[in-house]
């Protein structure tokens, strides 16, 4: 009999992490960072709960730091298996890692320079190199076409939607079937394709951020025009932080499809994420993980300004004139993003736009418009399209991830009656 072990992505949204375990092997599921509060990111700096010389393979359902971020810290501190993931996945990750790792190392000097660690030399917790290292571990796996993993496990991924590369992953082992959810985009997406069915699952691992609610319906598109409109009426600029990766490709869609309509005809778009850029130029690279033909994608992609210096932001920064700009990080825990808020957030002119779930945090000076802030959310729990299963299987049992725990762990979860299924919350 195999256990389940989660290592994060419990109780919190970031640092996903679950570790399967039968007959002495080990396959980690997804191996994310720990992001938002203070509290949370230390523990990136936590030892690793198992001996990472212990396991025996990863598998990664897609590239988001959250779940991929921790790489580099696990190979460098002895992983020697291979890392399982979709081809696209293996090439984000390896625009995200690097990244990463490059901010890893641009922190820590900036804090030995500034002396402002309380250690007599801050660290990074990884670096370029260290990202590089985790990269060469990738294996590519095709969609839909199971593989071997150590221990007599196999692997077969399915598309999610969310983000380039995307998968459902359904573990095979000890005559048991465990499917692991990853993060899952909505029906319906114009951009993104939609979650695949799974035929069964004896077990079931999902992603529950919004796990007691469902998405607003309203089309995001007249929700997000009416955002920018109102601040370039009042002479503003509106500064969105947004995920490098799917979240600033589908604001891209959104704000085209308002320019096809007429809309925002005048308004400048300026896309300042190096690692955004080069994310819009793979999607039009991987036309299987969406909805786009390569004419609308590259006509889509080539609505913003693309902004690769630094030098080049900073006359973004200083230019009055009203304008969009897609900045990363989508938390806005990093990035260039930061200096755009620090710049527009002491004036209410202007507007900065959460499109999607970002942690708690002190609202402090900027003035947040988060009319939108579901409207581009990941997933939507309906129960005819719970965790893609059409049906569910009737004797499956569900393990969720999240952080409102109080809500998916309550016997009034919706999960419970429809589904029918024996329900538990890791901790």
């Amino acid at each position: 009999m195999f256990a389940l072990t989660s290592l994060g992505g419990a109780g919190t949204v970031t640092g996903s992490k679950h570790l399967l375990t039968l007959d002495g092997h080990r396959i980690l599921i997804d191996c994310g960072l720990f992001q938002g509060l203070k509290n949370l990111r230390e523990l990136n700096w936590a030892p690793f709960p198992v001996d990472p010389r212990s396991i025996d393979a990863i598998v990664l359902t897609h590239a988001h730091l959250d779940h991929s971020g921790y790489l580099p810290k696990i190979v460098r501190d002895g992983f020697r298996g291979r890392i399982f993931s979709t081809d696209a996945t293996r090439e984000v990750a390896a625009l995200i890692l690097k990244d990463s790792g490059h901010i890893q190392e641009k922190d820590a000097e900036y804090a030995n320079r500034k002396a402002y660690s309380k250690h007599r030399s801050a660290l990074p917790l990884y670096g370029i190199r260290d990202a590089e290292r985790a990269i060469e571990a990738f294996t590519a796996v095709p969609y839909h076409k199971p593989v071997s993993l150590p221990g007599g496990a196999t692997l077969t991924f399915r598309h999610a939607g969310h983000i380039l590369g995307a998968a459902t992953a359904e573990i095979g082992w000890g005559g048991k079937n465990i499917l692991f959810s990853g993060d899952l985009g909505r029906y319906g997406d114009p951009v993104m394709v939609d979650p695949e069915p799974v035929p069964e699952a004896d077990y079931v691992v999902v992603e529950s951020t919004y796990g007691n609610r469902s998405h607003n319906e309203a089309d995001p598109v007249e929700q997000l025009g009416a955002v920018i409109e109102n601040t370039v009426a009042r002479g503003g600029t509106v500064v969105i932080p947004g995920f490098a990766v799917s979240r600033a490709q589908s604001l891209l869609y959104y704000i085209w499809a308002l320019k096809q309509a007429g809309r925002l005809r005048d308004v400048p778009v300026y896309l300042d994420s190096p690692l955004a850029i080069n994310a819009s130029e793979f999607l039009c690279a991987h036309l299987d993980d969406h909805r786009l033909s390569p004419p609308l994608c590259k006509e889509v992609c080539s609505i913003a300004t693309y902004v690769r210096e630094v030098d080049d932001s900073k006359e973004v920064t200083a230019n009055a004139y009203p304008k969009i700009v897609i900045s990363a990080s989508g938390m806005a825990t990093g990035g260039r993003v930061l200096h755009h808020m620090k710049s527009f957030a002491t004036d209410r002119k202007h507007t900065i736009l959460f499109p999607a779930f970002r942690p708690p945090a002190r609202a402090t000076g900027p003035r947040r418009d988060r009319r939108s802030a579901d409207a581009l959310g990941p997933c939507r729990w309906r129960r005819d399209h719970a965790l893609a299963l059409r049906p569910p299987p009737p004797t499956a049992t569900g393990f969720r991830r999240s952080w409102r725990t109080r809500c998916v762990g309550s016997p009034a979860h919706p999960h419970r009656p429809e589904l029918g299924w024996n329900v538990a919350v890791p901790r």
